[in-house]
């Protein structure tokens, strides 16, 4: 694949049997579906340029760990993407997400610490590959039963 717009990225991986979620910029985000009827927002995205850039976005939800710090929850996110890093993915930054409710805009119900990782490809024929790889990384820390 040459540079190509986001709209021709967008055809081109709907050609290799990918679901679009949304695109943003330059960014076209990958749904995952976790039930075939329950369509859920994408942790997994390709950038259009030259190089391709995989993306994948991981996070500890506070609710799942209610006693544990800010750094704890991060970290754990972390820990959950060695899969993604012993890869070659590589951190490239932060962010700490409150999850608000829809009937009461002003109540957080959950607050998700989520860390994003990139790859940029060496070859655009890597691109579907590295897409089915990411979608099948775990991409919310858990507790332990």
């Amino acid at each position: 694949m040459p540079d190509l717009t986001p709209t021709e990225l967008k055809k081109a991986l709907q050609a290799q049997g990918f679901e679009i979620y949304r695109t943003n910029g330059s960014e076209v985000q990958i749904a995952d579906r976790v039930r075939d009827n329950l369509l859920m927002d994408s942790a997994v995205s390709v950038r259009a340029g030259e190089p391709l850039v995989v993306r994948v976005v991981v996070r500890a939800q506070a609710s799942d760990f209610p006693t544990e710090s800010e750094s704890l929850l991060f970290a754990r996110a972390r820990r959950c993407a060695e899969p993604a890093q012993n890869r070659g993915f590589r951190e490239t930054g932060t962010k700490i997400v409150p999850i608000a409710d829809p009937g009461d805009r002003t109540r957080t119900l959950d607050t998700w610490y989520e860390v994003y990782f990139e790859r940029p490809l060496g070859e655009p024929a890597e691109l579907e590959r590295e897409l089915r790889v990411a979608l099948a990384f775990e991409k919310s820390a858990r507790p332990r039963p």
